[in-house]
């Protein structure tokens, strides 16, 4: 996926010119846009990784209310050998049914549909790019109006959520505690008046600025979305370029005059001040410091390996191995949105919006069954309906437009 295609039908331009950092962006898409970056069955096999979860990668909140780890992990041994506070299925799968919401910490590179939209990001010069998944319930809302210290991309893939974007906006807020203490009194007052209401449906992409207000409720049984924060460099990173570059700098090794409350003193001070400060001055105009800060930006981003172990012996084609989907078994999801065969006569039909798809009755039965699902294997449907041409069956409703290839 390359940015392009993420913000499509947006020109990159356009989005550059009038949204980054500027303003909101809700983005429409089909179903099929995202159906690739994160599925139900993907969900569950990575929370069945159970040594790779602990109450940090996965919380739990209900209504505004953070769950207490205690209450949904155990004690465990990690796999090297630390105490961790470990998820446990059957606690979590209580929370649920009350309405708990999940949110999956950190998760842009466990599948290559995830680490998709990640790249995108990254390589459009967004800075870092990190990933959380919020799987919520209809009407059970996780967070009250906030902001993030980041830009917000958020990618729905299920589902429905509303979003409430309110006018306010933090001055670039950044992760420290001048702004994480901020109590939500200070919030409410600062989030000014509802702007707009956004309903993310399958396949949309809502950008927010660092710093916007806003809050979401599922409006769907379920639904899930994808929140990509991008962290950009900072002001305060060329501060850090800086405070090594005076390393090599005698006038910044030197001792501050020394204080006795006298005029005198104080002249000297303010004296020395302005002079490291006209050194710091010219030392921002060094080519060679410019230059070290211009790679520092490209290369802002997270190591994702790229690992090719039997390419790299020369025992495969380069990348032929490389690729993780390769070891998944195809499938497919669901986009038809409720469609069910119908009986004309003797005869069986599929209404589509490419025109009506003739079934026969065991085709009718395996459809009917396969568009009750979210996804679906060819094996899947092979076994449930052995005496249906499963592959077949598959193609045409692909080519009908009510499955993509996930």
């Amino acid at each position: 996926m390359t940015f392009e295609e993420l913000i499509a039908p947006v020109p990159v331009e356009t989005f550059f010119r009038e949204y980054h950092d500027r303003q909101p962006l809700h983005i429409k898409g089909s179903p099929a846009k995202f159906a690739q970056v994160l599925s139900w069955r993907q969900i569950n096999r990575l929370l069945d990784m159970t040594h790779m979860w602990s109450s940090q990668s996965l919380k739990l909140v209900l209504d505004g209310r953070l769950i207490p780890p205690e209450e949904y992990c155990t004690q465990a041994l990690s796999r090297d050998a630390q105490q961790v506070m470990q998820p446990v299925a059957a606690r979590v799968a209580e929370w649920v049914k009350r309405g708990a919401s999940l949110v999956l910490n950190d998760v842009d590179s466990l599948t290559p549909g995830l680490q998709a939209v990640s790249l995108a990001l990254e390589n459009a010069g967004l800075g870092k790019a990190q990933a959380n998944v919020y799987i919520s319930w209809q009407s059970h809302k996780a967070f009250p109006a906030h902001y993030d210290t980041h830009d917000v991309w958020a990618v729905q893939v299920e589902g429905e959520k509303t979003w409430n974007i309110w006018e306010g906006r933090a001055e670039w807020p950044i992760s420290h505690p001048l702004f994480r203490s901020q109590d939500q009194a200070h919030h409410e007052q600062a989030k000014g008046r509802l702007r707009e209401k956004v309903t993310l449906r399958t396949g949309d992409l809502l950008y927010l600025p660092r710093g916007w207000y806003h809050d979401a409720l599922a409006e769907a049984p379920a639904s899930v979305h994808i929140a990509y924060g991008t962290h950009a460099v900072l002001g305060m990173d060329l501060m850090n370029i800086l405070l090594e570059r005076v390393l090599y700098e005698p006038a910044f090794r030197q001792p501050l005059p020394r204080q006795d409350g006298s005029a005198a003193a104080k002249f000297a001070l303010t004296q020395r001040v302005a002079q490291l400060g006209q050194r710091l001055a010219e030392l921002c105009k060094d080519p060679r410091l410019l230059q070290v800060l211009e790679g520092f930006i490209a290369s802002y981003r997270y190591n994702r390996g790229q690992y090719d172990l039997l390419g790299w012996r020369g025992m495969a084609p380069a990348g032929a191995t490389a690729a993780p989907e390769a070891a998944e078994a195809p499938g497919f999801r669901v986009i038809a949105g409720g469609a069910k065969p119908v009986r004309r006569g003797a005869d069986w039909i599929l209404k589509t919006e490419r025109g009506p798809l003739p079934l026969s009755p065991a085709e009718a039965e395996a459809a009917a069954w396969l568009l009750a699902r979210s996804e679906v294997t060819e094996a899947e449907l092979a076994q449930a309906h052995p005496g249906v041409d499963g592959k077949a069956l598959l193609q045409r409703l692909l080519g009908a437009g009510l499955l993509v290839a996930a």
